[in-house]
């Protein structure tokens, strides 16, 4: 993915300078010119560079000359994630993200990502992954491949995809060569923090102790899981249903097959022939409001099931999000074989 740094250019270049950064940009060709602050004061594109020659402007002049000075943009955390739907579909395929103080933070490209979600995820990769050993004696579960990279790549690069570029992820064992590999996420032109656990604190405990999310909303995610989940359509149904939690999770049919019968007082008042009953499992993915992690108890064993249970007791809303794709928690050897064969054949 591109350094968002390469389509900023400084206030005082010429367009000499422009045109070969356009160039090189090829059919990305676009700049944003901002100040020494990276506040942005317009866009530039070859369009504007050969309308500024036809009146009369010299590749020696300065390109403030020629900016459009009201271009589009996103502004970080934007929760109105229609309206940047509605740049997307409108073809407008490159956009700066500016922060509360005008300043570019991310230019983001609809070539390459699918929507730009306004959320923090974290991804949780602290376990010990006993179930698959010997593989996990000297490599955390997390960096296991699946094809030609590590489980967690595939998930971190699934939720990049959709323009997260908030990161934390919480480790403990062999956490080391998680952070060496992933560094701070800047090659991924992300940013990733890690969070140390100095004792276990189950599926959500060591979220707690994230003071400084970027996001109103947090997505939660095991680092070990294989989906082609659509997090735009996952974010824009937790919005439309007001929930403080979302849960991801996957239907399960059990055929049953004999007659199943309804009694009362040993009467029997209804019968159902070989009936199907879907039933929902976790899927150990998560949407949350910011707000309901103040539930959270401070650095303390904590699951991500006790805190749905407790929202739940304090009258929060919690829903079910029903996946219809592909989902595989890779927990045994038997899973792992699995995910290696699923990749060639399911469409992520």
């Amino acid at each position: 993915m591109r350094n968002f740094r390469e389509h900023l250019l400084p206030t005082q270049s010429t367009i000499r300078e422009a045109l070969i950064k356009l160039q090189d940009l090829a059919k990305d060709a676009i700049l944003f010119v901002v100040d020494k602050d990276d506040k942005l004061l317009g866009s530039l594109t070859d369009g504007d560079i050969r309308r500024g020659l036809i009146n009369g402007v010299e590749v020696s002049d300065i390109v403030n000359k020629i900016i459009q000075p009201n271009p589009k943009f996103i502004r970080k955390g934007e929760k109105n994630l229609e309206k940047i739907i509605e740049y997307r579909d409108g073809n407008y395929r490159i956009l700066p993200v500016l922060d509360k103080n005008d300043l570019v933070v991310n230019v983001i490209n609809f070539r390459i990502i699918r929507s730009y979600l306004p959320v923090d995820a974290v991804i949780m990769a602290g376990g010990k992954g006993t179930r698959l050993r010997p593989l996990t004696e000297n490599t955390p579960k997390p960096l296991l491949k699946v094809g030609d990279k590590p489980i967690m790549e595939h998930n971190l690069d699934r939720l990049a995809l959709y323009g997260i570029d908030d990161f934390w992820v919480s480790v403990k064992y062999l956490g080391e060569q998680i952070e060496d590999y992933f560094g701070d996420g800047s090659n991924k032109s992300i940013n990733l923090r890690y969070v140390w656990e100095d004792k276990a604190l189950g599926t959500i405990g060591a979220v707690s102790k994230i003071k400084d999310f970027s996001h109103d909303y947090v997505l939660l995610t095991n680092s070990d899981l294989l989906t082609n989940l659509d997090y735009e359509h996952f974010f824009l149904d937790f919005k439309k249903t007001d929930a403080d939690l979302a849960i991801v999770t996957i239907p399960y049919q059990v055929n049953i097959p004999y007659a199943v019968l309804e009694t009362s007082n040993g009467h029997v008042v209804n019968f159902k022939e070989k009936p199907t009953y879907t039933y929902y499992s976790n899927g150990g993915i998560y949407l949350i409001k910011k707000t309901a992690l103040n539930y959270l108890p401070k650095e303390d064993f904590f699951n991500a099931t006790d805190l749905m249970e407790k929202l739940i007791a304090e009258g929060k809303k919690v829903v079910s999000y029903p996946l219809s794709g592909y989902w595989l928690d890779i927990g045994k050897h038997e899973d792992f074989e699995k995910a290696q064969r699923d990749l060639q054949q399911i469409k992520f």
